[in-house]
């Protein structure tokens, strides 16, 4: 049984606590890159101007009203991935039916990265020939090109970084017609530590929100639509001020591996976050690992309907060329999507001290999440009361997985979700 998902009294981080102390995760973030972070209180980090602020948020209600939704190559091609791989993915986006139920960004992550010429402008490596090029097919298909880089002089494989070169790739990006730019951090932590070998927390907070200014502005100045993701795996409480330095969405966590534990150690650790999120700023808890094999069909549709709830973005990572009927009915779930996509833009929270989690919708009904994180003993009972939700009366009640309409119910609805599955409801007066 897992029971290592533990919480915090109040059912969420203190803003002075990472995201893994309040879920009793003790995880090893990849190639270290939290050495140089801790967290500490939020007195102590300086506020940004007041008109900053009202730039910003102006700026991020042309983007991203709704978590954005597409494929990313980190989670299944890693460092292999080639522009055919990504020509590939964007083919069978539209041929699934994926990018008619909302999958539009077609992300590059890292590895894609060759070297600067004589005047500092980067170019890709041999995997990929021509990034224009791959921009505009991508485009051809209706989607959208998003692009990988980091604010350190090297990224976390080891490739070119937009360290000093800011406003230049910046430029090129939207050159390439690029739509969304991932920044992760890593390779910022060699710059820390020159400029801060004291390794103070407030100084070392304030490079890095630096650094993420830094690239806002240099995509803003370009005047072409970027959406922006900061990757610097939740730390210092990046919920709480990720809107500020210009991020359209922000890692919670950090990388998220194809297993039940990861994504449920993940995924309910969100608890509590939720007062972050909204139209335009979106917390991460980092990408779907559906159809990557490492969970059965029951533990990725929990991935998907927590993830829905949690109003988190929907970047497959799977290969979209050879997914089974499975993998497409859960991905393709537009029932289930929709309550991701509610114009409402508000992220569910715990509700219970079961895994019972709750997202209210535009059209006054609510999404409720039954989960049974339990893998290994009989699953359990679990009983809403539907007063809870904030409903009295009789409600009408929806199975969004099933799809199919419960029945007009009083009171309560009890029922068994399967092994690490879960029951979706949409709920109603």
């Amino acid at each position: 049984m897992v029971h290592d998902i533990l919480f915090t009294r109040e059912g969420y981080p203190r803003s002075n606590e990472s995201i893994e102390r309040s879920s009793g995760w003790n995880r090893e973030p990849r190639m270290n890159r939290l050495q140089s972070f801790s967290p500490f209180k939020s007195a102590m980090i300086c506020c940004l101007s007041g008109s900053f602020i009202a730039v910003v948020a102006s700026a991020q209600t042309q983007l991203a009203a709704t978590p954005p939704m597409g494929w990313n190559s980190w989670n299944h091609f890693a460092e292999k991935v080639s522009d055919a791989d990504v020509r590939s993915a964007a083919d069978a986006l539209v041929s699934s039916g994926m990018r008619d139920a909302g999958y539009v960004y077609v992300n590059v992550d890292d590895t894609w990265e060759g070297e600067r010429d004589a005047q500092g402008e980067i170019h890709p490596n041999y995997k990929f020939p021509d990034m224009k090029a791959l921009g505009d097919y991508i485009h051809s298909k209706g989607l959208k090109f998003g692009i990988y880089s980091s604010p350190g002089p090297k990224t976390c494989a080891g490739f070119e970084g937009s360290y000093g070169h800011e406003e230049q790739d910046a430029q090129t990006y939207a050159d390439w017609g690029v739509d969304f730019l991932k920044y992760d951090l890593c390779g910022l932590r060699d710059i820390m530590d020159i400029h801060n070998p004291q390794h103070d927390e407030q100084k070392a907070n304030a490079i890095m929100r630096d650094a993420y200014v830094k690239m806002h502005k240099a995509l803003e100045k370009t005047g072409r639509p970027i959406v922006y993701s900061i990757c610097q795996y939740g730390s210092d409480g990046v919920w709480e001020w990720g809107a500020d330095v210009g991020g359209n969405l922000w890692r919670t966590t950090d990388d998220i591996s194809d297993s039940f534990r990861s994504m449920a150690l993940i995924g309910f650790s969100q608890a509590g976050l939720e007062r972050f999120a909204g139209p335009g700023h979106w917390n991460d808890p980092d990408m779907l690992e559906i159809g990557n094999g490492g969970m059965n069909a029951d533990e990725y549709r929990t991935q998907m309907s927590l993830w829905a709830i949690l109003a988190a973005p929907l970047l497959a990572g799977n290969d979209l060329s050879k997914m089974d009927e499975t993998t497409k009915s859960i991905l393709m779930n537009k029932e289930v999507i929709a309550v991701d996509q509610d114009k409402l833009g508000t992220q569910g929270s715990r509700i219970g001290p079961q895994q019972v989690w709750m997202k209210p919708l535009a059209d006054g009904s609510k999404a409720v999440g039954l989960f049974n994180f339990v893998t290994d003993d009989v699953p359990q009972p679990i009983t809403l009361r539907f007063k809870d939700i904030g409903f009295p009366g009789s409600v009408h009640v929806r199975d969004l997985w099933e799809h199919k309409e419960i029945g007009v119910l009083k009171g309560s609805y009890t029922v068994t979700p399967p092994k690490g599955g879960v029951v979706l409801l949409r709920i109603w007066e």
